[in-house]
């Protein structure tokens, strides 16, 4: 077993020294908070945690224990601070729903706070190893699954029955000496890793039995790395929170959520009451903000034989199809794939279920085609980035009448889509922003020449109206499913797959 080195080098070289050049047979090992990642403070992390799996009271608890974790980490040491964190997020908490949220939500914050120059050395070594004092549960996913780490040395939070109990397991937080420690337990059959990142004077002891060692200087201005250098594309995540909950950001959102509430129902209450054609303009005197391009086709008249357009949208919310109702003021109903119920109560306009039997489906979109216009989602779920998930075929079959509209939405501080909450909170979510904006862009209707009718395949047709929303939005095209995504998020095969679906639709 190897042992520590008895004279310890406080000074070590920054990382801007370390060459990254010809490491492939080398190992490092790295800090996380400050060395890793940009940010030295955990607790945006653990209130990630808190706030997806207790809601608002447990992310209170949490911000009103990080002052007293604070004063403890200053005055006392890192692991006291640690270690209050720890109880107030975790305790009482099942340990599958700590997994869940670090596979569906921490990895899109924490990927959005990589440091640059620890990313070029730590991706540059065959083998990459984490040695943080962040509870190996939470960060144990996004180091694996999407930085490729090899070895992640973290906390062991104690369980009994299945939840957390608050406190953690022998030897205690790794900080100091422990961290050293892990380490040297870690390697005990094989020599110790060339290279350790670290940015503290607790991490000096793990760092001096390495053969080389690097200081991160706190730069908090430097850029994240870009998530294209990733290796792997972060396509599906869940949690409700949209920005990294600092302290400040925390409170804002406490005291935010009882009036974000109270608006949410006024603007629900104004959607489902008024007539659609005054709902756009009350949208915008309640502080939503719709965005209308293009031009759309006039309504199908059925005096003259005519069936509906059918207008296929990318799908970025539940609240969709009332938008686009809203931008060509009239009601036009929607097929649905997995609506709660109380969404379609409350809902101004008329939506039908899809049963997800093709013959049974298709039979019911013919015959609403029939009585007058139809909105459908074809990705059969909602995507947050800026992808556009495999397009359904069926419903090129169906009509040659296409209106392709792209649909994109931004919002601050709440997520309107959920995998693992509440469905019927989405539109109540939404609409909890303070100012959330819709943008409905209707494009050229589909050509004759290529539609079903016109000799082109269903796949080939959903191909192209897939790739012309996905140009009009500056989106990327996937083959990615609406079983994908829950899978990814759910945690059933692990992460989405790499970089190769990401080009275009399967003829599945």
């Amino acid at each position: 077993m190897a042992k520590p080195k008895e004279n310890t080098n406080l000074h070590f070289p920054s990382i801007a020294q370390c060459a990254s050049i010809r490491r492939e047979k080398d190992t490092v090992v790295a800090d996380m908070d400050g060395t890793l990642l940009r940010g030295r403070s955990s607790f945006p992390y653990f209130a990630l945690v808190a706030f997806d799996v207790g809601g608002i009271f447990r992310l209170l608890f949490l911000l009103l224990a990080s002052s007293i974790a604070g004063i403890l980490y200053y005055f006392i040491s890192e692991s006291a601070g640690v270690r209050v964190l720890i109880f107030a997020t975790f305790v009482g908490i099942k340990v599958s729903d700590i997994e869940s949220v670090a596979r569906a939500v921490l990895p899109k914050f924490y990927s959005g706070d990589l440091h640059p120059e620890t990313w070029r050395v730590f991706s540059s070594c065959g083998k990459r190893c984490v040695l943080t004092a962040n509870p190996r549960v939470m960060v144990e996913p996004f180091l694996k699954e999407f930085l490729g780490a090899d070895m992640v040395m973290g906390t062991e939070i104690h369980v009994f029955k299945g939840r957390a109990t608050g406190l953690v397991k022998n030897p205690g937080i790794l900080v100091g000496t422990n961290k050293a420690d892990a380490l040297v337990k870690a390697f005990r059959n094989e020599s110790m890793p060339n290279i350790a990142l670290g940015n503290r004077y607790t991490d000096y002891p793990f760092m001096n039995l390495c053969k080389e060692s690097y200081v991160v200087p706190a730069k908090p201005e430097v850029e994240p790395v870009s998530l294209d250098k990733l290796p792997k594309p972060i396509v599906f995540h869940d949690g409700r929170l949209v920005q990294k909950p600092t302290p400040f950001m925390a409170l804002l959102t406490i005291f935010w959520i009882p009036f974000g509430f109270l608006l949410a129902c006024l603007r629900v209450a104004v959607g489902s009451l008024l007539p659609l054609p005054l709902v756009y303009y009350a949208s915008w005197v309640l502080g939503v903000r719709v965005y209308i391009k293009g031009n759309p086709p006039a309504p199908a008249k059925k005096s003259r034989g005519q069936t509906g357009v059918l207008f296929v949208c990318s799908h970025r919310s539940v609240l969709d199809p009332i938008v686009l109702s809203m931008a060509l003021g009239r009601p036009v109903p929607a097929v649905t794939y997995s609506l709660s119920r109380f969404s379609e109560i409350i809902s101004p306009i008329k939506t039908v279920r899809l049963s997800r039997d093709r013959t049974m489906d298709a039979s019911l979109i013919k015959k609403l085609l029939q009585e007058g216009d139809l909105v459908i989602c074809p990705e059969g779920t909602t995507c947050r980035e800026p992808y556009l998930l495999r397009f359904s075929a069926l419903f090129a079959e169906l009509t040659d009448e296409h209106v392709p509209v792209a649909m994109s939405n931004k919002m601050s501080m709440f997520h309107g889509t959920t995998a693992r909450g509440c469905k019927g909170m989405d539109p109540f979510y939404f609409l909890m922003n303070p100012s959330p904006v819709y943008e409905v862009t209707f494009l050229d209707k589909l050509p004759y020449d290529l539609t079903c009718r016109g000799g082109k395949s269903s796949h080939e047709v959903a191909n192209y109206i897939q790739k012309t929303i996905a140009e009009s939005l500056s989106y990327e095209c996937t083959s990615f499913t609406r079983k994908d995504k829950y899978r990814a998020l759910a945690g059933n095969d692990g992460t989405v797959v790499q970089n190769p679906n990401i080009v275009g639709v399967k003829e599945t």
